[in-house]
């Protein structure tokens, strides 16, 4: 993606994380696209910017909520090749779980729900489709996979197990908080939160910080409200025109062929940049091009 004179940390699907200092890091996202856990060659234009403005306006929404790990996306400190899509960030201890919340039922909690009743332990009504608004906001916890593999819903009690209960039940109140303050903005935006990924640290002091991206088109569920319907998928506001596109004939791929590659045909690039954009200038209200570039 880019060579930096910091030491490169990690790097995953589509962010890298280098060391700038003892107490902070720069967390760069890229223009790289993942689908079905393959990362494609062919990047999205702006994609990274959308991601990196997108976290920054929900850091600052969620400010009141609990504490995040944002210093600055415009510190000295960060490049100017990387400018617009890095933020320099405080060092934490990362928790090992992906905090999940939903709202509606889809997905891996589909699967779930269709096979036991239950998302992650978590028991539901009889009757829910592909869909369906929850009676309330679920929080459904899932394992951290490495690169190129699936992360695994898990039980709260795994994450008892782990963390202890006090900490534990505090990131199950913390991510059902982030999730229903972010629903509550979307849905005055005409945009309804289907569900989110967030994922948590601890400071030096031992409070909870929120970090990485918050409620971003990768990491959440955004549909329209207008047309929503349960009992079939909903549209969405992420790189749904890339899985379309490769669930269709005129990819010639299948996920058997994993972990392929094939080049993305410009108008797939140029609909799926659309989406993205989309969704940050509807949820914000701002312009992209206002954004650092």
């Amino acid at each position: 993606m880019t060579t930096l004179e910091y030491p490169k940390i990690a790097a995953g699907k589509v962010r890298e994380l280098y060391a700038v200092d003892d107490e902070h890091l720069l967390l760069v996202t890229s223009d790289r696209i993942s689908a079905y856990d393959v990362v494609f060659d062919t990047p999205i234009p702006d994609k990274g910017r959308v991601l990196t403005a997108m976290s920054v306006f929900w850091f600052s929404l969620l400010s009141d909520v609990l504490p995040n790990h944002l210093v600055s996306y415009e510190d000295d400190r960060i490049p100017a090749e990387v400018r617009g899509r890095a933020l320099l960030v405080r060092r934490l201890a990362m928790l090992p779980f992906e905090a999940v919340a939903r709202g509606y039922l889809t997905g891996t909690g589909l699967a779930d729900y269709r096979a036991r009743g239950t998302v992650c332990g978590v028991e539901l009504p009889p009757g829910l489709t592909e869909s369906s608004r929850l009676p309330e906001p679920i929080f459904t916890p899932a394992t951290k996979a490495d690169r190129g593999s699936h992360d695994e819903n898990i039980a709260f009690s795994d994450v008892v197990g782990q963390l202890g209960r006090e900490r534990a039940e505090e990131v199950r109140e913390a991510t059902l908080a982030v999730y229903r303050r972010g629903a509550e903005f979307a849905a005055e935006r005409g945009i309804l939160l289907a569900d989110t990924k967030l994922e948590f640290g601890v400071d030096r002091e031992g409070n909870l910080v929120l970090a990485d991206e918050v409620l971003t088109p990768d990491s959440s569920r955004y549909w329209p409200a207008g047309g929503y319907a349960p009992d079939s998928p909903q549209p969405s506001f992420d790189k749904q025109p890339l899985r379309d596109w490769l669930t269709s004939p005129a990819s010639g791929w299948h996920r058997r062929d994993r972990p392929g590659s094939p080049p993305l045909p410009e108008d797939i690039v140029a609909a799926t940049r659309a989406r993205y954009i989309e969704s940050y200038e509807r949820i914000t209200g701002r312009s992209l091009q206002d954004w650092p570039a």
